[in-house]
């Protein structure tokens, strides 16, 4: 094996995913390895990628819009799948948001329900 490369259980350890979640990023053609025999290899494109999957979910994003994101890359380059990156981010961003306001909304609610137990009932 090359020093450039990965194998399966490397690649694995490397970004902490199990092997099943590695062998559906392939399925679902987010990931495309090298492949000798039944080995699978991992290039630094491979590993670049897998960087931007890992990121994309964190960030909230569904494999299906990582998936086409990456699409994008290959079919149009760089500058257009910065400004769909850019789309994506921002439609995100709402979410997120929305989803806070909300957080913080319950959060209120139930300090106060709970405030007003001890209050009644100390």
């Amino acid at each position: 094996m090359t020093p450039d490369r990965l194998n399966f259980k490397e690649m694995c350890a490397r970004f902490d995913v199990t092997p099943r979640t590695l062998r559906y990023y392939e399925y679902i053609e987010l990931l495309t390895p090298e492949k000798e025999g039944r080995a699978r290899f991992y290039t630094p494109r491979e590993v670049a990628r897998m960087t931007l999957i890992l990121r994309g979910r964190r960030w909230g994003f569904s494999l299906e819009e990582i998936r086409q994101w990456l699409l994008i890359y290959e079919s149009e380059g760089t500058e257009t799948q910065y400004r769909a990156f850019i789309d994506m981010a921002d439609r995100q961003l709402n979410a997120l948001t929305k989803e806070r306001a909300e957080l913080e909304d319950t959060i209120a609610e139930l300090q106060d329900m709970r405030d007003e137990l001890v209050k009644s009932h100390g």
